[in-house]
This record gives structure tokens, C-alpha cells and sequence, in this order.
């Protein structure tokens, strides 16, 4: 009897082991490409949708979620203030709050918070869009250290503000702050460098390894850049004009090629790296991503194309030609991430959908209404629950843990 115990508390061990969950401590995922590696999740929903385990109003914004270590992050607008919220994951208990005086900033869309927080063991990061910068507890959300751009070192603040997510790469934390980006001490909020003092885009800074160094790249107003993590140094840098300098989809890096795109209009390019500067193998408007940066699967890119103004649709394309594979009409600007070969999709209105990702077509295996009302924001999935959020602040927390 006793050795039956123990072999059937083995073979639940090894079950459980085998069924993996991730946290998803910064934008866009563990491996910053908007994929997550969890499979102890299901798309199996009862006609009326996946449970929901919580839901909570954060205030206007568009800021999505980080998740570790059972807390769950996301910022938001009210009263004149923006505030960093950190709820429990199992049942959605405010742990804590930081607020802080921001204007609105309602330039031609609702305003409120645009960036997301950064979750680095036992520290948050968060910039504002108006250049306050927190560095705090995760714990407790007590502040550690702050600065404001504007004030010190005097960084020029984009039109719709500063948005993206803070890096945090080793002992640096890097923002996407003036021409190419600056770098912080992260225990101490200490200038290590910065690029000339001209407006940055709204893309989150993306570490990528070429040979023995880490290249950071990132949207400026003009151009899409590489600089050296350590020291700043331009590598590269590709023109890249977009109506209001609204550069903010984070390239996709695939060996030496990398993939960018942009709304209003201006569509995609295929850069091929190499010594000097990179080589443009395509252009294309088949995807214009205006705010969320699609997601590559098997060689084929998942996107939103089309801007807030128009009936944006997802998109399927091959990575290395470019060529259109689908399309698949009002979805809206909504986002997406991919888990397991499966796309999760929230599209401008609320409705989520999972579908496979397959370049034969979008045809979802589950959907269900979750929100209403405007939905700019991309999902997270982790640990088995996936969080989806509002314009207006409203957040559901949703169960989709596998039986």
C-alpha cells in the first residue's frame, strides 16, 4: 500500500512537471516575442466563455500586464493621477498601489497610461508618459528610487508621450528615451549613457545577441536603431518615416533578418543584417501593425493590420517573402500572443478567440466574449489565467487552467 503511494504521488509529480507554467514577468513575454512556452492551459470553454476568476477597474489606459512570483501588474488613469496596481493572481486582492500626478493627455485618443511595468525579482520598474520613472518594492510597492527625464537628465518627451516598457539587462535598466535610447544603474537610477536629446518613438528597447555583443534595438522618430547595450554606440540604423514619428511595433528578430512595421499607412520592410548598415530585401503594405507588433510562428507572421481609424483585420503572412497568406476582416486594433502553436487573440471589441496558428487560415477553436467596449491591449497568458483589459479599465482575469 505504501509503495502504491508512492508510485502514484510520482506519476502526479511527473503529470504536473510535464504541464508547464510561466510567469510573465516583462512586455511581451519570457522571450520578449510575444510567445509563451505554457502548456498547462486549455482552450475547452463552456459556451458562455472560460471562467472568470476575478475582474477589477484599474482607470483609463492601455497599459497590459506583467505577472511573477503570484502578482499581477498593470497601470492606470483616474482622478489627475496614474497608479502602478499589483493584485493577487488567485483571487484578484489588491496587494498594493502607487500613485503619482499625470495629466490626461488626450491627443486625438482618451489618454491615460500607455507604458507597462517591468518585473525584475524583487524590483518594478515604471515610466510614465510624462518621464517620472519609479524604480519600486515589488513587494510592497514602496519606492526604492525616482527620477523625472524632463527634470534630470533633461530628456525631450515624445508627442503622445514616452510608452513602451523599461529593459532591464543585467545591472542596466534601458528606455527608449531621445534619439537611441539612454541606460540607468538599476540600483540607483544613475545616468551610464544617453543619445542626443531629440524625441523618441514608442517602441519597448529589444536585446538581441549578434556574435559576442548585445545590441539593443528600438523606434526613434525617424529611424528604426541598434546600439550597443554597454555603451550606447550606434551599430545600425535604418530611415524609417511614419506619419507622426509614430514608430512603436517592436521589430521581430529572426537570425540576421529583422522584420518592422508600422501604421498609418506605411506598412513593413524585411532588413537583412549584416557588416554596416542593413540591407531593405522587401517592402510591403500587406501589414501595417500601428500599435502591437505581430508575432512570428513556424515562419509566418500573425498580425493586426490597419489603424484605430479603419476596419483593421489580422493578417497572416510568410516571414521571409512577405507574402500574404489571409486575411481575416474586422478584428479590429486589437493584439495577440501565441502559446503552443495556438494563437490567443483579443480583438478591438473584446471578443477573445483561439485559434491554430496555421497559414491555411484563421478558423478559432474557442471565443467569447470577455469585454466590452474599446480593447487596444494585448492578452497575457500565465500560469494558467489570461488577462485581458479595457480602454476604460475594466480587467478580467479569466481561468483557462487544463483539466
Amino acid at each position: 500500500m505504501f509503495r502504491a503511494l508512492i508510485l502514484s504521488s510520482t506519476i502526479v509529480s511527473l503529470l504536473a512537471s510535464a504541464l508547464r507554467a510561466d510567469d510573465w514577468p516583462h512586455w511581451r513575454g519570457p522571450a520578449r516575442n510575444g510567445h509563451s512556452a505554457e502548456t498547462a492551459w486549455s482552450d475547452q470553454w463552456p459556451a458562455e466563455g472560460p471562467r472568470v476568476a476575478w475582474k477589477a477597474n484599474v482607470g483609463l489606459g492601455f497599459s497590459t500586464f506583467v505577472v511573477a512570483k503570484g502578482r499581477v501588474l498593470t497601470t492606470g488613469h483616474a482622478g489627475g493621477k496614474d497608479t502602478v496596481f499589483c493584485f493577487d493572481a488567485d483571487g484578484g486582492k489588491l496587494l498594493w498601489k502607487h500613485s503619482y500626478a499625470a495629466e490626461l493627455g488626450d491627443k486625438y485618443f482618451e489618454g491615460g497610461a500607455t507604458g507597462t511595468p517591468t518585473i525584475d525579482g524583487d524590483r518594478v520598474y515604471q515610466l510614465s508618459r510624462w518621464g517620472d520613472l519609479f524604480c519600486l518594492d515589488a513587494a510592497t510597492g514602496s519606492v526604492v528610487w525616482s527620477k523625472n527625464l524632463q527634470q534630470e537628465p533633461g530628456v525631450r518627451i515624445p508627442d503622445w508621450g514616452f510608452s513602451g516598457a523599461p529593459l532591464v539587462l543585467g545591472n542596466l535598466l534601458i528606455l527608449n528615451a531621445g534619439d537611441a535610447g539612454m541606460a540607468l544603474d538599476k540600483t540607483s537610477g544613475k545616468v551610464v549613457w544617453q543619445s542626443q536629446n531629440k524625441e523618441a518613438a514608442y517602441s519597448t528597447p529589444l536585446p538581441v545577441k549578434r556574435g559576442n555583443e548585445t545590441l539593443v534595438l528600438l523606434g526613434s522618430r525617424q529611424s528604426y536603431v541598434a546600439v550597443d547595450a554597454q555603451t550606447g554606440k550606434e551599430a545600425w540604423r535604418h530611415r524609417w518615416l511614419t506619419q507622426y514619428g509614430v514608430n512603436a511595433a517592436d521589430p521581430i528578430v529572426q537570425g540576421d533578418l529583422v522584420f518592422i512595421s508600422t501604421g498609418y499607412g506605411k506598412g513593413a520592410a524585411m532588413l537583412k543584417l549584416g557588416a554596416g548598415q542593413p540591407q531593405e530585401l522587401w517592402k510591403s503594405k500587406a501589414l501595417r501593425t500601428q500599435m502591437n507588433p505581430a508575432v512570428l510562428v513556424d515562419g509566418h507572421l500573425y498580425g493586426i493590420d490597419g489603424d484605430t481609424t479603419s476596419s483593421a483585420s489580422l493578417k497572416c503572412l510568410e516571414f521571409v517573402s512577405g507574402v500574404e497568406k489571409w486575411e481575416h476582416p474586422n478584428v479590429g486594433s486589437g493584439a495577440l500572443i501565441t502559446a503552443g502553436g495556438r494563437l490567443i487573440v483579443l480583438s478591438g471589441t473584446g471578443e477573445l478567440m483561439v485559434a491554430p496558428a496555421s497559414p491555411a487560415g484563421f478558423k478559432p477553436t474557442a471565443r467569447a466574449q470577455v469585454l466590452r467596449g474599446k480593447c487596444w491591449t494585448s492578452p497575457v497568458l500565465a500560469n494558467g489565467r489570461i488577462y485581458c483589459r479595457s480602454v476604460a479599465g475594466d480587467v478580467v482575469c479569466l481561468d483557462v487552467h487544463k483539466p
